[in-house]
């Protein structure tokens, strides 16, 4: 491999340690799954084999690499700044192993893929079984979350995210705008007068359920708050999945994306298409891997999966 990654060793500024490339996928390891055990699990070693690495290289380095929180290992300074090399590299690599299949349509490689549950469930794990079976050396990870930092650190490869302001720094393609309607479980249907036909007051009536300390700015919280102010949910859960659960097992009534309810028969509308109540979903990814055989395979399957299904039809 030719360029500034080409040397096996990374020499650190003002010390005499030289960290080897094997070093810098520990850390990067350690970056993105924040705990020893997933760490070891990716580099196919034991857990303390991750921890020895990590103190041999901040013992030869006089600096830490990471600081321990709730959230797990999260990286200091010098810790992103290794990373960054780590994810160059593990670029080159990709890009050469490419090189060396040209003439071969196989993608290999792990795609890490961030998105709420609901998307995931809906979209992204039923694009995957064709894609996967005719390349048996690709890996996928996923991951339930709406967090950008982490598409822009590099953690993940690809995100779908549900905004109208995707960030300029990342690549983006708008894949639809999501829209909601409030909905019951069909067990409960005898307590309503009519589906899509129950007033506001006989709306916020109702027990809700909502999302809103984990996602305040979801489409349906800010609706409810702006339409029903005085409506407080009698069940908060922390993701759309698990309200929609909540929804059909009759516990009460929530905002539910058209996507999401259209495969969960058990849930039927009680009310119309919310008004200013949309909001846009995009895939991105980040520009300096996005031309990556695996990275575009992926983004490219879910994209069609998306744009087959549609996401704005009960």
């Amino acid at each position: 491999m030719q360029g500034k990654y080409a040397n096996r060793q990374l020499n650190i500024a003002r010390t005499q340690y030289e960290v080897s490339t094997d070093e810098l996928a520990v850390v990067l390891a350690l970056a993105r799954s924040r705990t020893l055990a997933q760490a070891g699990m990716q580099r196919g070693v034991a857990a303390s084999t991750i921890f020895r690495t990590i103190q041999r290289m901040e013992k030869g380095l006089g600096q830490r690499l990471f600081e321990r929180s709730r959230e797990g290992y999260r990286p200091t300074e010098l810790g992103e700044h290794l990373c960054r090399h780590a994810t160059a590299i593990e670029d080159e690599l990709q890009a050469a192993r490419s090189v060396s299949c040209e003439g071969s349509d196989q993608v290999s490689g792990v795609v890490r893929i961030s998105a709420v549950d609901a998307v995931l469930h809906s979209f992204v794990v039923p694009a995957l079984p064709p894609l996967m079976a005719a390349h048996p050396q690709l890996r996928v990870e996923l991951q339930g979350s709406n967090a950008l930092q982490s598409l822009t650190h590099r953690d993940v490869d690809i995100a779908l995210r549900s905004t109208d302001r995707p960030p300029g720094h990342l690549v983006g393609k708008h894949l639809g705008t999501m829209h909601f309607a409030v909905y019951g479980a069909r067990q409960m249907k005898h307590s309503w007068p009519s589906a899509k036909a129950l007033s506001l007051p006989s709306l916020a009536a109702q027990p809700w359920i909502a999302v809103d300390d984990a996602m305040p700015e979801h489409p349906g919280v800010l609706w409810r708050k702006r339409v029903m102010p005085k409506v407080h949910p009698v069940l908060q859960v922390n993701s759309m999945l698990t309200a929609a659960q909540a929804i059909e097992a009759g516990l009460g009534v929530g905002v539910v994306a058209l996507f999401h309810a259209r495969h969960r028969p058990d849930l039927i509308p009680i009310s119309p298409v919310l008004e200013r109540c949309d909001i846009g979903l995009w895939l991105l990814t980040h520009p300096e891997s996005r031309h990556l055989r695996r990275i575009a395979a992926v983004a490219r399957q879910i994209e069609l999966h998306v744009l087959t299904q549609g996401i704005d039809t009960a």
